[in-house]
């Protein structure tokens, strides 16, 4: 029995090391700037390679100080996840703000977790424990607010209005609606009918947001996001929907062809540039993409 006891207790001290060893870890790669990766908290982005954005950008946000005063009660009701990446450019505007405020508000620290997303390829806007997996993280920093257990609301890249305003509103009314609705929707097709499912609701989505959503970049990064976690179906899906919502952006078209030639539909792919060349004649970039899904016999760069 001792010795199940022993055991027991060194199983748990290695546990406690192994975590105490993985927060705010750094990854440093030559020539690269150095980024944090996985479970992070405020002394990690104190540290000499972050401090310089975010000491600065936490003493010069003036946080509203009758709007603290309405919130800070209700506000230690929940639970908040924070998913940032320190290598992206709206994390560094808006983390330490929202640090501030919670600073402001006297949050309780332990009921904040606080994760960075990698910028690598093979794991873009994912962490090593993927904390992320089936949150729908696209953009960061992505603020999520729970009470009980449950998502209550979030906000998306930066707040609508500030962030005391836009909490306001989560923990009292809730009507808040965060940046990026169009990924939302289409998130919540893809999640309950599949890839076939968001063909079929392809023109109801088109009456919905063409000419309404406010830019390309939210379905282009999630459609990114679906095939890097081998959603592949799905991420040419949204590549299709959004280049049909954005004809008047190339991007769009390079998304789609380039994860079709990757995928093994090369014929498809050549087809989509081809369309695209003749709404863009005079864009290089769609022009020499299609070259190199020629001349590939994969079919993509």
């Amino acid at each position: 029995m001792k010795t199940n006891i022993f055991l027991m207790l060194i199983t748990l001290i290695m546990a406690f090391q192994t975590h105490a060893q993985q927060l705010n870890q750094e990854i440093i790669n030559e020539g690269e700037t150095p980024y944090l990766l996985g479970r992070i908290d405020k002394k990690g982005l104190e540290r000499d390679n972050y401090k310089s954005w975010f000491t600065k950008n936490h003493e010069a946000y003036e946080p509203n100080i009758e709007l603290i005063s309405t919130i800070a009660s209700e506000l230690k009701n929940y639970s908040i996840t924070l998913f940032l990446g320190t290598w992206c450019g709206d994390s560094k505007q808006e983390v330490p703000k929202f640090y501030k405020v919670l600073d402001a508000c006297e949050f309780p620290m332990e009921q904040l977790t606080v994760v960075a997303v990698s910028r690598q390829a093979n794991m873009y806007k994912q962490s090593p424990q993927h904390e992320e997996a089936g949150l729908n993280i696209h953009r960061v920093p992505t603020v999520i607010f729970y009470k009980n257990g449950k998502e209550i609301n979030r906000i998306v890249e930066h707040p609508i209005k500030t962030f005391e305003e836009d909490i306001q509103n989560i923990i009292t009314v809730n009507d808040y609606k965060p940046n990026y609705q169009i990924v939302s929707t289409v998130n919540n097709i893809l999640s309950k009918e599949g890839a076939e499912g968001l063909k079929q609701k392809q023109k109801e989505l088109l009456k919905q947001f063409k000419g309404k959503a406010p830019n390309m970049f939210g379905l282009n990064t999630y459609g990114r996001i679906l095939y890097g976690t081998d959603r592949v179906d799905e991420a040419i899906a949204v590549f299709t929907l959004n280049a049909k919502i954005f004809p008047d952006q190339p991007r769009t078209f390079m998304s789609l062809a380039n994860t079709l030639g990757v995928s093994g539909n090369k014929t498809k792919a050549i087809e989509v540039l081809e369309e695209a060349i003749k709404l863009h004649p005079d864009n290089n970039d769609l022009k020499e993409n299609l070259e190199v899904i020629k001349s590939n016999p994969k079919g993509a760069r």
